[in-house]
């Protein structure tokens, strides 16, 4: 009789359970939190222009904006298929690397929301304006979209993130326990913390336009979006630098295992928040850019192109150290 060897910690499956009632109110939140943002995008797709001023340029290009919508009415569906997936016990045999993808994509794509909108309404405050230039662009979208939309972006974002944490802290809590510093801790290998260096050279690259379109330089911007700056612009570039910042910073921490009396916890939530806010918000503008356009007036100018390219590329490399870093401490599980 042969006797099977027992998984090792790092993969073996909690036991089935029940969820919390905290558990169920989250999922329950997020869930509801995309219907709002659903509905508009159904609603776009059937033909409908609620929310759409006249004159929009979301009425240009009416195929194109069909497809548009419906592809992120299956990202908003994605939202509900993690909370489901994070709250129930099929979901605790679920491949790490399979759940980890959408959850770095979905932390990316709602934290800049989630840090950037709240912060646009309190300068809006402060100042008295509306975080758009004095000068009347094009319209949009209706005002009372974005704080529908934004505002159930916000609680997706709360419901989903705190259930990953507390999923996580259940299934893989031992990989971020301790120090960066702890004496048992294995150190990375000499290729990871290569990439890690690489990782944040082009993060100061990718930042120096940021920085410099924030402290209000205009070089590589057309005269459209010259014209168009307000409030908002300065607020995204200089969010754009602090998560680029905070990317390189954190994962170099834990790569290089220093300070070493920093909480590995602590490095490990700012590496993976920042790298999937500048990579994935990277690779959904570099896409917009690319979109074809009859108007050189709106044309993507090639500076900012870049600068996107490099979001893009620094936040993939250094959520590829982090995915390194993981790895490694899964082995001395």
């Amino acid at each position: 009789m042969t006797e099977t060897a027992p998984l090792p910690r790092a993969d073996r499956p909690a036991p089935p359970h029940r969820p919390t009632a905290a558990r169920r109110a989250l999922r329950a939140l997020a869930i509801l939190a995309c219907v709002p943002y659903v509905s508009l995008k159904v609603a776009w797709v059937a033909g409908s222009e609620i929310g759409i001023p006249a004159g929009s340029v979301l009425l240009e290009h009416p195929r194109l904006m069909a497809v548009a919508n419906a592809v992120t009415v299956l990202a908003d569906v994605l939202v509900v298929v993690l909370a489901l997936l994070l709250t129930q016990a099929w979901g605790r045999r679920f491949p790490a690397w399979l759940l980890a993808l959408p959850m770095w994509a979905a932390t990316g794509l709602l934290t800049p929301i989630m840090t950037g909108y709240p912060t646009q309404l309190v300068v809006a405050a402060l100042t008295g304006g509306d975080g758009q230039a004095d000068a009347a662009g094009e319209p949009f979208l209706d005002p009372w979209v974005f704080g529908v939309v934004y505002g159930g972006f916000i609680l997706q974002g709360l419901a989903l993130g705190t259930l990953f944490t507390w999923y996580a802290r259940d299934r893989w809590g031992h990989l971020w326990s301790g120090r960066l510093g702890d004496p048992a801790a294995r150190a990375a290998g000499p290729g990871v913390r290569a990439a890690a260096l690489a990782g944040s050279v082009t993060a100061l690259v990718a930042a120096a336009p940021h920085l410099l379109w924030a402290a209000g330089a205009t070089t590589g911007l057309s005269a459209r979006r010259i014209s168009e700056r307000g409030a908002d612009f300065f607020v995204l570039e200089a969010q754009w630098t602090g998560f680029l910042t905070v990317a390189a910073v954190a994962t170099l921490a834990l790569v290089l295992r220093r300070p070493a009396r920093l909480r590995v916890r602590t490095a490990l939530a700012l590496a993976w928040t920042a790298s999937a806010a500048v990579g994935c918000w990277g690779a959904y503008m570099s896409l917009v850019a690319l979109l074809p356009e009859t108007d050189p007036t709106k044309h993507v100018p090639g500076l900012v192109q870049l600068s996107y390219a490099g979001d893009m590329i620094t936040g993939f490399l250094l959520a590829a150290c982090v995915a390194a870093f993981l790895r490694c401490r899964s082995t001395e599980a």
